[in-house]
């Protein structure tokens, strides 16, 4: 009976030590967590920039970028959003009508918000009707359509039409300025500052061929079912037809837009773009000297991009296993780390093969872990420098074990540590 008695006492002193043990334990793994959580804040802090523009692919290119007659130019790979080439990017400019590109972008927004009918008539005000410069010829106080309005923009450049726009959507142009430098800074065009809807000659009415791209690159991945607007060759209003001034419209096929621009200070400018099989090109050029030259220097600079560069699709299904990382205290212990949306990666021609990839991320990963969460990044490198780097996210959520599943795995770490 004694023994029987030592047993049992020895049996409840083993599961009053495993008891606080466990609970030891459960207080390091809280701790543990918190800081994961500060090293998750890290990352965010650090990396904040990770999905935006890239360095240029020309700097691990064998060869030269091309000699461009324009004050500035970039070439942008529109699927991996990537800069190719450029030159002055970030030279302050006078945009001329190349800020009917913004204009647009928030028309646009407002017709598919449905804020907007495209079909609904507007009363020409006396102030659209007298605006200077490039016209679709409104005449005041007469109905026309948003359509019309905005074919008179895009194809015509029409200054009026841009007034016109402005005040169906805001009442006022003022307003509309407002809304277009808050979302000029929305989406990180911090060199930009609009003073008016048309790109009259303004000394504060400026922009960058950096930020015009990033402009360009939302409206495309945005609003893209309105090229056809861009790809129109000509409009007629009132009896007079003009015709849309990208002349890269009539000298290549694969052109579907964008703006061209011009005043005696700014002048020849253009944004343009091309659709070759999957790949998108977008380049930038402004301040050339006469309209010749504006096409084809960018001409130029969409061929050179589309010939001497490789865009791939990466971490299709085939290869998640890849990324696939181990999960502590959770219901499962594997997790698939993947980008927030399809990854393109753009390269010099025939270096695919070339790329390195560097992945840091937390370590360990402790359950609970959510959908989308960020827990590390993944750098391209080429030539040991950094092409592009991206935020890596939790593919599929995964919940915290059970209390005997994650004392088990504390347990592991720890003797495994």
């Amino acid at each position: 009976m004694n023994m029987f008695l030592k047993i049992k006492y020895l049996l409840s002193f083993i599961s009053r030590l495993i008891l606080s043990v466990s609970l030891i334990i459960l207080m390091s793994s809280y701790l543990s967590v918190r800081s994961d959580n500060d090293k998750v804040d890290s990352i965010l802090s650090i990396y904040k920039d990770a999905d935006k523009l890239s360095i240029p692919v020309s700097n691990v290119s064998f060869l030269p970028k091309p000699k461009i007659s324009s004050r500035s130019w970039i070439i942008i790979d529109v699927n991996s959003e990537q800069v190719l080439a450029s030159s002055n990017p970030d030279l302050k400019v006078e945009p001329a009508s190349l800020t009917k590109i913004m204009t647009a972008y928030l028309i646009f927004g407002a017709i598919e918000d449905k804020r907007l009918d495209i079909d609904h008539n507007v009363v020409v005000s006396e102030k659209a009707w007298r605006t200077v410069g490039s016209r679709m010829f409104l005449e005041p106080n007469k109905k026309v359509s948003i359509n019309d309005l905005l074919q008179g923009m895009i194809v015509q450049s029409g200054n009026d039409a841009s007034i016109a726009l402005a005040e169906s959507m805001s009442g006022d142009e003022d307003s509309f300025v407002y809304l277009m430098n808050r979302e000029a800074k929305k989406i990180g065009m911090n060199s930009s500052n609009f003073t008016n809807v048309t790109g009259l000659p303004d000394p504060c009415h400026l922009t960058t061929a950096r930020d015009l791209a990033l402009l360009s690159i939302n409206f495309l991945k945005k609003h893209e079912s309105f090229l056809h607007y861009y790809k129109q060759k000509e409009f007629t209003y009132n009896g007079i037809t003009q015709t849309n001034r990208n002349r890269l419209l009539w000298s290549d096929s694969s052109v579907d837009g964008l703006k061209t621009g011009h005043t005696d200070t700014a002048g020849y400018c253009l944004v343009s773009t091309a659709l070759r099989g999957d790949r998108r090109i977008l380049a930038v050029l402004l301040g050339a000297n006469n309209e010749a030259i504006r096409t084809e220097e960018s001409l130029r600079l969409l061929n050179w991009g589309f010939q001497n560069f490789d865009t791939i699709a990466m971490f299709e299904d085939k290869d998640s296993r890849s990324l696939e990382a181990r999960v502590w205290e959770g219901v499962s212990e594997k997790t698939n780390l993947r980008p927030r949306d399809q990854l393109w990666l753009s390269v010099p021609r025939g270096r695919a093969g070339d790329v390195k990839l560097v992945m840091e991320r937390i370590e360990p990963l402790i359950a609970p872990l959510y959908k989308d969460q960020i827990v590390g990044v993944l750098q391209f490198s080429l030539d040991n420098q950094i092409l592009k780097t991206i935020n890596l996210r939790i593919q599929n959520s995964v919940n915290r074990a059970g209390l005997f599943g994650r004392v088990k795995d504390m347990i592991r770490r720890w003797f495994g540590n």
